[in-house]
């Protein structure tokens, strides 16, 4: 017996298809849209004392962001409800109280008996069970959405008067092998380990043919009440090691039409060559439809899309960044879309990487800047993959569905140890670490009051590299010499601007508000682009519209 089953609690639906089966009656109640939307949201919310903690502990919470952050769209409550149409119309066909679920067992023990998918020995046990097709590049939320709908529903539901275990939905992987036989022996797996069951052990460990298997698979299914199975990553499935494309379509159509079983295949785009075949292959394999699952538009019909804009906006108030804008701009915000190109997966990751990068760098505050140069260092593994995105090519998309992004997990992992380690040293022990030898630091120990750490950092470094053969007492002299000189040349260049009262250095302009020039200035690259910027924001005077057009 499972341990996470519950014990069925039956409630009329008011759906007439639907009374008196208890394998529907037993599943949570029917909900509207705005309901079920509620349910998938995850409530991630930062309060002030959130902010106020240290940069390793922000550090943390900014990394969970990118697991348990879920805004619910419109796609996701169409899957939603269309999952809830699937699971319950496959148990319409198999109500034990009417005896259709002991004539697909016996169709079934007719299957395995004789190795042929296509056996039965009842006729007139039909099937009112579904199938469906997602497509969608990596990255885009296929799994994760889909993994958060199945969650709303309880995976084992015993029914003690019938002394069953009713499996609602089991979720399995194609593996790289690609082979149906390991389809088989992932249901098995996935199985034992929602029931606690050996099945694996039972069935999968022989030497059964491709055929039993695949027969013992269908009559299990139907054995726990399987409402749906899911297969994920599709696109891996080998048509050589399956005997091509026909014997796969025919293996899930079986599970569907003569078995009874709801299912539904996920992949890439890849995967649409195993269906596309043939006009009678699409629609085999899609018989509930299909659901191309998009990145994000930014806008429609002209008009910013405010899905993007509702997902950006509540994803923005996730900041644990001291200097932190509390309105995501305009301008940060279409970067962002042109970065990431609405796959949510990278959206949500470039955001966490960045106030990671932020708080590395003591900056606290996300800018154009940073999520540029973010992008540039930490997401080059999918650049190929956004660019084509960027292009709107479908060939060059189907090339890179598959691209996968473990080393931006990888670099997660790394910024927190990064700043970890940053926060159990003080700033003067972070130079002398970078110091090479004894006798630099001893020199930089010596003049640190009189000089600043950066210049004296420079210099005494610069020493020790070009005269590598002088000694300490050898090398002070010409270091003070030097000190001396850049002090003067300092006085002469300007590195600050004062407007007003306030003194802001050229290295920390990106720290002023969004709308001062300063920080404009500090966010592009050319002139043209600053013009650009101060237009947008209403900051120029339009000389024409006082006095006409100069001839």
């Amino acid at each position: 017996m499972s341990t996470t089953q519950i014990t069925a609690i039956y409630r009329d639906t008011g759906v007439e298809a639907y009374r008196d089966n208890p394998f529907i009656e037993a599943l949570p109640p029917l909900q509207e849209s705005f309901d079920g939307a509620a349910a998938l949201r995850s409530w991630l919310i930062f309060d002030d004392t959130d902010l106020q903690k240290a940069r390793v502990v922000r550090a943390h919470n900014i990394c969970r962001i990118a697991d348990d952050f879920f805004q619910p769209l419109g796609l996701h409550i169409h899957l939603s409800e269309k999952i809830s149409v699937m699971i319950r119309g496959g148990y319409v066909g198999r109500n034990p109280k009417t005896g259709d679920l002991q004539r697909h067992l016996q169709n079934g023990y007719e299957r395995v008996q004789t190795g042929d998918l296509s056996s039965f020995r009842f006729q007139e046990a039909k099937s009112t069970a579904q199938s469906m097709l997602i497509i969608g590049c990596s990255g885009s939320g296929k799994t994760t959405s889909l993994q958060r709908i199945l969650a709303t529903y309880p995976q084992v539901i015993y029914h003690p008067d019938f002394n069953l275990e009713q499996v609602v939905y089991l979720k399995i992987d194609c593996s790289h092998n690609g082979s149906l036989k390991e389809i088989c022996l992932n249901f098995f797996r996935a199985l034992d380990k929602a029931l606690g069951s050996n099945y694996e052990k039972r069935y999968g460990l022989k030497r059964n043919s491709v055929e039993t298997l695949l027969a013992l698979m269908a009559q299990i299914a139907n054995a726990h009440a399987l409402g749906l199975l899911v297969i994920d990553e599709i696109q891996h499935l080998s048509r050589a090691k399956s005997g091509g494309s026909q014997e796969m379509l025919n293996f899930f159509v079986t599970m569907v039409n003569s078995i009874g079983v709801p299912v539904m295949l996920i992949g890439t785009p890849k995967a649409r060559e195993i269906f596309e075949a043939d006009l009678r292959s699409a629609r085999r394999g899609a018989g509930f439809g299909a659901i191309f699952w998009e990145p994000l538009a930014q806008s429609q019909n002209g008009n910013s899309n405010p899905e993007w804009v509702a997902f950006t906006n509540n994803l923005w108030k996730l900041q644990l960044l001291q200097n932190r804008d509390l309105v995501l701009s305009r301008e940060v915000r279409d970067i962002w879309y042109d970065l990431t190109q609405g796959v949510m997966d990278i959206v949500v990751k470039l955001f966490v990487l960045a106030q990671l990068r932020a708080l590395a760098l003591n900056k606290e505050r996300i800018t154009v800047g940073l999520l540029q140069k973010v992008y540039q260092d930490e997401l080059k593994p999918v650049h190929p993959m956004l660019d084509a995105l960027r292009s709107g090519i479908p060939e060059r998309i189907a090339r890179y569905s598959d691209l996968m992004v473990p080393e931006i997990d990888k670099r997660l992992i790394q910024l927190q140890q990064d700043i970890a380690a940053m926060t159990e040293r003080t700033p003067e022990e972070l130079v002398l670490n970078d110091l090479a030898t004894d006798d630099e630091r001893r020199i930089y120990l010596m003049l640190k009051n009189d000089y600043d750490s950066k210049l004296l950092f420079a210099t005494v470094r610069k020493a020790f590299s070009e005269n590598p053969a002088m000694t300490r007492q050898q090398l002070l002299p010409i270091i003070l010499n030097w000190l001396a000189e850049e002090d003067q040349s300092v006085s002469h260049k300007p590195n600050a601007i004062c407007l007003g009262a306030k003194v802001v250095k050229l290295e920390n302009w990106d720290s002023l508000a969004d709308d001062d020039l300063r920080f404009i200035k500090s966010q592009k690259v050319s002139a043209k682009a600053v013009h650009t910027a101060l237009k947008n924001k209403g900051m120029l005077l339009e000389l024409r519209e006082h006095f006409g057009k100069v001839s």
